[in-house]
């Protein structure tokens, strides 16, 4: 079963299409837009309208003859102090991520998407075991990540299958999930962990390659999809910009 998604290509104006498009196959490829930072916000306020809520501080990513990035959902929890005032720069449930082409490497760096819900909706039949992990398993998310300054030192937990109070189905995929602290079942978790990974890297090479423009806006939904990008030699450049819409978590 391919997991693949091939964005199409919309004209960045064309709400309607794009909105369709999201809701279809949960990916679009943004056009006419210059290569700046201003775009993404933009084009967030474009393809959300009156439901887009929160918007996150964009982030460049600079990258030279580097190795693939895998396959994940955009997710962080990020509080800081800005003057006596906590200020979230990153959320553990942005819902849409758009990711802006500044700088196209030499050779290589081709994007690849996969439909998180098929890869979960064939996990159920395929791997009933791992299926239930997904679905039924508090992990700690970022615990992973547990001395990155900036990181609440309580742990976020949850399940890699979630639903929001609106219905959407979350497909959490981030490399910093480890068990919770004393978890009783802490070594299967981890097997099950491990597992996931394996999973989806052999699904990685089966998916459909595609490269950005320079301006041009890949737009996901991030509850639904995961992305990634092969190694690559040269100078690249991306704009990663995080939104939360009125129907996030």
């Amino acid at each position: 079963m391919s997991f693949g998604i091939l964005p199409d290509r919309v004209d960045g104006r064309d709400t309607d299409r794009i909105r369709h498009l999201l809701t279809e196959s949960g990916a679009a490829i943004l056009t006419g837009f210059a290569a700046t930072p201003d775009a993404l916000v933009v084009a967030a306020a474009l393809t959300l309208g009156h439901r887009l809520r929160q918007v996150f501080p964009y982030r460049s990513r600079p990258s030279r003859d580097a190795g693939p990035v895998h396959l994940h959902a955009d997710s962080f929890d990020v509080v800081v102090d800005i003057g006596g005032v906590p200020v979230r720069r990153r959320d553990p449930d942005e819902d849409y991520v758009f990711i802006q082409a500044v700088q196209t490497p030499g050779s290589g760096g081709e994007s690849f998407v996969a439909d998180a819900y098929r890869f979960a909706d064939d996990c159920e039949r395929r791997d009933p075991g791992l299926w239930d992990f997904l679905t039924s398993a508090d992990v700690d998310l970022y615990g992973r990540w547990a001395d990155l300054r900036g990181l609440p030192a309580m742990p976020r937990v949850g399940r890699h299958v979630e639903y929001t109070r609106t219905g959407r189905r979350v497909v959490r995929r981030t490399e910093g999930a480890v068990p919770l602290h004393r978890d009783p079942d802490a070594e299967r978790i981890r097997e099950l962990i491990g597992g996931l990974d394996e999973a989806v890297r052999e699904a990685e090479p089966t998916l459909p390659r595609f490269a950005l423009d320079e301006g041009e806006i890949l737009v996901l939904d991030n509850y639904r999809c995961w992305h990634g990008r092969d190694g690559h030699s040269g100078e690249r450049l991306v704009r990663i910009l995080t939104v939360r819409s009125a129907d996030a978590r």
